[in-house]
């Protein structure tokens, strides 16, 4: 039997139609379910007269709005697929995603016109439609789509691009049922209900922006407050207000960091936010003591893009005896710790995490070879190193892999490498992360310069900033001799972390 998928936007107009569905604000625009669904509906209907239908794709390319938000329903309605993209990232690096994505259209705001404009000539896209004037004309003359694509719910409804391990981003596809498993995995774990209202300060390309807890939210009926760009002042304010009256929030660790900092931070009031989530990088104690001190729990989690992405919920309750850990799993959803060649370890064992269930991504787009190196039988390979407590919680012990977080954005070092060797000077370069107060983790380079060539730090920071994100640049670079190597010739970067980490200690 083929499930349907319902649209969440058109049932709450209908049921609770004058209820506040989200707020934008940054232009103090407020739209009722009905509102939304009008938007929605017209929006749908201009797409469709640029030619998407079922299956097409519509990037968008925009800092937060509630507008970005009202492109996701209207993909959903036609069947399209949303693809959201990080506005962080340089032309040079979004042309492989738009070519590789192929969408009928366009989307972007005002900042990002100029980049819009030039990634359509690019890559070939055949329709662009600016925030703004030209999006509010376009639904003003649209009329309501008149027949909704039935999707089943098992069909892909929405790509979000990571950083792939070879330096080739990968598109993880999205289901309309992985939604719906997070809408109720984290109505479940996080206590989302008509009630809630929520604060979005992450970006919407980001999974940890649209999904926690801002797709949940519109599933239950509640309300999102949109923030264009974090202002951590601007949210303690808007936590604090009684006549807002926030329920939930979530954020990276390096945003309660930032807020912590915060004058505000020693006299808001948090006794309202049932809810502060915090995920994409491991939280340190101190911080989470810090907050605890004043009153607010910090309810820390795991996910990935691919897993939609709630897989792991520690309790309030539990935060400051497991502090560190990642929680335990979330209702719908299977849990493996597994070793090298795929065998459960003993419990307290560090082995991979495999996870597998509804709320796993069915592959990338694209991608069959990653697709078949990332799964086994239906579980997906996390990359992921755990171990599971005589409780059951469990924690994320370190990364199989060499990617690091940095302010909850993920970093390949393949990619980072990739761009090092433009530079004629170089030889050797390895990247490997370090700890940073602000940010978690970010990059060190380690350089091998080629005989009779002179390089220094700042050229090739500026090097990278050129051609790569900023949370992707290295913060530091070093210059050594040689890098240490295994015994087939690949760069050791276990030594090479292990030497640099007794330098700075010592």
């Amino acid at each position: 039997m083929t499930f349907a998928y319902y649209d969440w936007i058109a049932h709450h107009a209908e049921v609770r139609g004058g209820r506040i569905a989200q707020i934008d604000l940054a232009t103090q625009r407020r739209f009722t379910y009905a509102q939304m669904d009008e938007r929605v509906a017209r929006l749908a209907q201009h797409l469709s007269g640029l030619g998407v239908g079922r299956g097409e794709r519509v990037a968008v390319l925009a800092a937060n709005s509630t507008d970005t938000l009202e492109t996701q329903f209207a993909c959903f309605r036609l069947g399209a697929i949303f693809t959201p993209l990080n506005i962080r990232l340089t032309v040079h690096e979004l042309a492989f995603i738009v070519s590789d994505a192929a969408p009928a259209v366009l989307v972007h705001d005002d900042d990002f016109a100029d980049m819009a404009a030039d990634l359509g000539r690019r890559c070939g896209v055949a329709h662009r439609l600016g925030y703004g004037a030209a999006y509010e004309q376009a639904i003003a003359e649209a009329a309501r789509l008149a027949r909704p694509a039935r999707c089943a719910i098992d069909e892909v409804c929405t790509i979000m691009y990571t950083s792939g391990t070879t330096g080739k981003p990968k598109g993880s596809q999205t289901t309309h049922l992985m939604n719906l498993i997070n809408a109720v995995n984290l109505g479940t774990g996080v206590f989302i209900s008509q009630r809630s209202a929520h604060l979005c300060v992450l970006p919407l390309f980001h999974t940890g922006g649209l999904n926690c807890y801002v797709n949940p939210v519109f599933h239950a009926g509640g309300c999102n407050l949109v923030m264009r760009a974090f202002d951590p002042g601007e949210a303690l304010r808007l936590i604090g207000d009684a006549g807002v009256g926030l329920t939930h929030f979530f954020g990276v660790p390096s945003i309660y960091q930032f807020m912590a900092a915060h004058a505000a931070f020693a006299h808001t009031d948090f006794s309202r936010l049932l809810i502060a989530g915090v995920g994409g990088a491991p939280m340190p104690v101190p911080l989470l003591q810090a907050w605890s001190a004043r009153g607010c729990t910090l309810v820390q989690g795991y996910g990935m893009t691919e897993t939609s992405p709630a897989v792991l919920v520690l309790d309030a309750e539990d935060a400051a005896r497991k502090a560190g850990s990642a929680g335990r799993p979330v209702l719908h959803g299977e849990l493996r710790i597994v070793d090298a060649v795929g065998r459960d370890v003993a419990r307290g064992d560090t082995g991979e995490l495999w996870v597998r269930g509804p709320n796993i991504t069915p592959g990338y787009w694209r991608r069959p070879e990653a697709n078949k190196s990332s799964f086994t039988d239906g579980w997906l390979h996390t990359g992921d190193a755990a171990r599971q407590d005589d409780e059951g919680f469990y924690y994320i012990v370190d990364r199989t892999r060499d990617m690091y977080i940095s302010g909850g954005e993920n970093v390949y070092p393949a990619e980072v490498e990739d761009v090092l060797y433009g530079l004629a000077a170089i030889a050797e370069a390895a990247v490997i992360a370090e700890p940073d107060a602000t940010w978690g983790e970010t990059g060190l380079a380690v350089v091998v310069t080629r005989p009779g060539h002179a390089l220094t730090e700042a050229q090739v920071i500026a090097h990278c900033r050129e051609r790569l994100a900023r949370f992707k640049c290295p913060a530091r670079v070093v210059f050594i001799d040689a890098l240490p190597r295994n015994a087939t010739g690949k760069v050791h970067k276990p030594t090479l972390r292990a030497g640099f980490a007794a330098k700075d200690s010592g």
